[in-house]
């Protein structure tokens, strides 16, 4: 089994330099969720290895109605890296992405350790220091995201960069459950949604993260970024492309994909 981790692993890795690769079913059962779990770890300790940091990790498939479409009842979660941060109102070269895709999403920065196998909700309201509107911009190692439950675990979580906004937001009195979303592809609106939609409400999500991995002694800590799930479906990115989301209480957060020829 090892060694077909680690070539499933290596495949992965290869795509981001290669293109997208078929789904893993030669190497990864679709339902398979400790050997996916096991790739990614793989290559996370192969990127830490080369020096790239950890600063927090992504919640995926908090949606339902995804969760119903790859036939399976709980999130997933992935690494994110201090690579993987770009700068609000930032420009992304488009060669940094094979299929990508944005979606908006409130992200949590921790403001302290959160080790707890039976964390609720206000185990995070009380550990988290400040929320922020976010994008994460989704993409898939996995040719024309015929994605698995496992293959998209294994690929990190379908990750590759995520934007925050700039001004922290105190979580008391902060309404995450009916916070309205909107996001704008140039200036037209793409994608719209509220809090709820994310595992019926964020702190749901993070509280499911802080579980798990504390399960799996790698608990959250103090400093890291959470980006919680997506609040509405995800846009595809085109060269040339600015995307800008706005959250109800959190404020507004954008970035730019720059032209095929710049």
């Amino acid at each position: 089994m090892t060694q077909s981790y680690e070539l499933a692993a290596r495949r992965l890795r290869d795509a981001y330099a290669n293109g997208p690769v078929e789904p893993l079913r030669d190497l990864l059962d679709a339902t398979d969720i400790d050997a996916a779990y096991a790739i990614q770890s793989i290559n996370t300790h192969h990127w830490t290895a080369c020096g790239r940091r950890i600063i927090g990790r992504k919640i995926g498939l908090t949606s339902q109605a995804v969760q119903q479409q790859l036939g399976v009842g709980q999130p997933d979660f992935g690494v994110l890296f201090s690579d993987m941060l770009l700068q609000d109102g930032g420009a992304l070269q488009p060669g940094k992405l094979l299929q990508g895709k944005a979606e908006a999403e409130i992200a949590l920065i921790l403001g302290r350790d959160l080790d707890h196998p039976d964390a609720g909700p206000p185990d995070v309201l009380a550990a988290a220091a400040y929320a922020l509107p976010a994008i994460e911009i989704v993409d898939s190692r996995i040719a024309d995201w015929r994605i698995s439950f496992a293959d998209t675990v294994a690929d990190n979580a379908s990750s590759a960069f995520f934007v925050l906004g700039r001004e922290p937001k105190s979580l008391s009195g902060l309404d995450l459950f009916s916070c309205g979303m909107v996001m704008q592809a140039d200036g037209v609106i793409a994608s719209t949604g509220v809090g709820a939609a994310c595992l019926g409400h964020p702190l749901n999500a993070a509280a499911w993260l802080a579980r798990t991995l504390s399960l799996r002694g790698d608990p959250l800590k103090a400093g890291d970024i959470v980006l919680t799930g997506a609040l509405g479906p995800m846009v595809t990115l085109k060269p040339g492309m600015h995307v800008e989301a706005a959250i109800g209480g959190l404020g507004r957060v954008g970035f730019s994909v720059l032209g095929e020829n710049t």
